[in-house]
């Protein structure tokens, strides 16, 4: 691929919308103390959506150099960011893996976890994240080659698992923080807005 070539594939609408949506997603994740534990998941069930829709429509292109795509997120940054969550989710954190109707309640059902599914899809996009912000256009195309791949084997699938935990969550309508009122500050309020305005701007795009 000449150069114009990659330049316009590193920089195409689709993959600086990926970008843009995948960064929010982390800093979601990395600001789980400033959420209450219902508000969090509400969140979530916005913005897994939004990720999985613009993966979709990131292009698949071939790797350019040799070398594997270095990785940022580090075993310690992981699981701290894990036991936050943990412990924000409580008692919510464990689900059913659910693969047919019904198994839900069979003892062939495995136990999963929703913090451990946000963070697995947290590791790939802040790794990618990080690579597409160095500015390199080879390093550049092989994160993107490298996320789209792992997207359709690997996190692709936990993402639609964890949302549907998430949603049963919030539509069994369980109180899932102990206060009934919940104050929120301007940095949750902000990212809400993000994220209705970014479904709003989709949706002009597409009328």
């Amino acid at each position: 691929m000449d150069e114009e070539g990659l330049n316009q594939v590193v920089y195409s609408k689709n993959v600086v919308e990926f970008v843009t949506v995948a960064n929010e997603y982390c800093n979601f994740i990395e600001k789980i103390g400033n959420y209450s534990t219902g508000y969090a998941l509400s969140l979530a069930q916005k913005l897994l959506p939004l990720v999985y829709l613009k993966a979709t429509l990131v292009p698949n292109i071939e790797r350019i150099l040799e070398e594997d795509t270095e990785k940022f997120v580090t075993e310690l940054d992981y699981n701290m960011l894990l036991q936050k969550w943990m412990q924000k989710l409580g008692e919510f954190d464990s689900y059913k893996e659910v693969f047919n109707p019904g198994m839900e309640f069979s003892e062939d059902a495995l136990e999963s976890s929703i913090s451990e599914n946000l963070l697995d899809i947290y590791q790939d996009l802040k790794d990618f994240i990080s690579l597409y912000s160095l500015g390199n256009e080879e390093v550049m195309n092989d994160a993107i080659s490298e996320c789209s791949y792992q997207f359709r084997e690997y996190w692709g699938q936990r993402l639609v698992n964890v949302l549907r935990a998430i949603h049963m969550l919030i539509v069994s309508e369980t109180d899932l923080d102990e206060k009934k009122e919940i104050e929120l500050n301007n940095d949750i309020k902000n990212e809400s807005d993000w994220v209705d305005g970014f479904f709003n701007q989709f949706r002009d795009d597409n009328m």
